[in-house]
C-alpha cells in the first residue's frame, strides 16, 4: 500500500512580509538570519495551532528561528481542511501530524548546514536546538493532558525536543493568533 502524501505538499508559506514562500526559500531566509551572528544561541522551533470555524478547520503551523536575547525570524504555514474538527485527540494528533511534517523539511542535510554555521563558534557557547511546540498542557485542569505522552513521543521520534504549555509558544501564542484570521489566510 502507498502511503499518502504529506499535506504540506506544494504547499506556501508567508510572513507578515512576503507570501508565496516555498520552504527552499524559508530555509535560506533561516540560514542567512544564523550568518548574521553565528556565534548566537538558537533555536528553532515549530508548532502549529487550530481554530474550528463555521464550515471548516484552519491550521496553521509556525516556524520560528529565534538567536537568544537578540530576535527571531518566522514565517507560518496556513492549511484549511473543509470539516470541522470537533474530537479533540483527532484535533491535537492532525497539529502534531502538521508539526512533525513540517519539521520533516529539515532533513539531515539542512540541519548539519545550520549546525556547520555555528560549529566554529561552540568553545565561545553558540548553540543550535529544535523544537517542537505543542499546543497541550500538563496541568491537572487542562483538558489535553492525557495526550501529553503520546504527542511529547511523536515529536521526539522525529528529532525534536517537545516542547508543551505555557512554553510552547509558537503553537499556543505565533501560531493561534492566525487560526482566527481564516478569511485573509485563505
Amino acid at each position: 500500500m502507498k502511503p499518502d502524501p504529506p499535506l504540506i505538499k506544494d504547499r506556501t508559506f508567508m510572513n507578515l512580509s512576503q507570501k508565496n514562500m516555498y520552504f527552499d526559500e524559508v530555509f535560506n531566509y533561516i540560514v542567512h538570519f544564523m550568518k548574521m551572528d553565528p556565534q548566537a544561541n538558537y533555536r528553532l522551533m515549530v508548532g502549529t495551532d487550530s481554530q474550528v470555524h463555521k464550515f471548516h478547520t484552519l491550521f496553521v503551523t509556525g516556524i520560528v528561528i529565534k538567536r537568544e536575547g537578540k530576535g527571531a525570524w518566522a514565517c507560518i504555514l496556513p492549511i484549511k481542511f473543509k470539516r470541522k474538527y470537533l474530537n479533540l485527540h483527532e484535533k491535537i494528533s492532525m497539529e502534531t501530524t502538521l508539526t512533525e511534517q513540517v519539521a520533516s523539511l529539515f532533513d539531515e542535510k539542512r540541519k548539519t548546514q545550520l549546525i556547520d554555521i555555528i560549529l566554529p563558534h561552540l568553545y565561545r557557547g553558540s548553540s543550535f536546538s529544535m523544537e517542537g511546540h505543542i499546543d497541550i498542557g500538563l496541568e491537572r485542569r487542562s483538558l489535553t493532558r492525557f495526550l501529553a505522552n503520546e504527542m511529547m513521543a511523536r515529536i521526539e521520534s522525529v528529532g525534536l525536543e517537545p516542547v508543551v504549555k505555557p512554553e510552547s509558544f509558537v503553537a499556543s501564542g505565533y501560531a493561534n493568533r492566525y487560526t482566527k484570521r481564516s478569511k485573509k489566510l485563505i
